[in-house]
């Protein structure tokens, strides 16, 4: 069984460093690119259950490379609070050493949260028989990832993420592994 993950395609938020969390901003023309070539890339490939984020970045991107997919509330991305939209540069105006790590958003989630919604979903991953396909976005599937691996979720943060890129999720006979992590596509 393999679990693989897909983040949404670029959108102008992510191009730009701006946190986008619960916001529903479109892909771009990029970002449009790089779903249609995760599509090319995972063609022919049997899936027992594909699932996306309700977020339209993450839906579009699945439906642009050819899936239709049952959604999970679960998947949606970090909800950022007072600071979607915002950048680093900008939140640390005001909290000098703030990480979405330690601090979480003001007014949104913190990663406790988020790990225990990665929990329900790894639960539920772990259920099916077979390769599962997942659309979402690029923090909460770190957190995902951290807890594959049994790690604290703010582990998170030493798994970078591009748009539009597959990671693999998988095992190494019991253990639960990493596969392959942020293989861009082309097409």
């Amino acid at each position: 069984m393999e679990v693989v993950l897909v983040r949404h395609g670029q959108t102008e938020w992510s191009r730009t460093g701006r946190h986008t969390g619960r916001t529903d901003v479109p892909l771009t023309e990029e970002g449009k690119r790089q779903a249609r070539a995760v599509g090319a890339v995972l063609r022919g490939r049997e899936f027992a259950l594909v699932l996306s984020s309700p977020l339209l970045r993450a839906l579009d991107t699945a439906k642009l490379a050819g899936f239709e997919p049952e959604v999970r509330d679960d998947l949606a991305e970090w909800d950022y609070g007072e600071y979607d939209g915002l950048t680093t540069p900008e939140i640390r105006k005001h909290v000098p050493d703030w990480t979405i790590w330690r601090y979480g958003a003001l007014g949104g989630e913190t990663v406790e949260q988020l790990a225990v919604r990665a929990d329900r979903m790894i639960a539920e991953l772990l259920r099916v028989d077979g390769d599962v396909l997942v659309f979402s976005h690029g923090h909460f599937l770190r957190v995902l990832t951290a807890r594959w691996l049994e790690l604290g979720a703010a582990e998170g943060r030493l798994f970078a993420l591009d748009s539009g890129t597959l990671s693999t999720l998988g095992f190494e006979r019991d253990q639960r592994v990493i596969r392959s992590w942020n293989v861009p596509v082309s097409g």
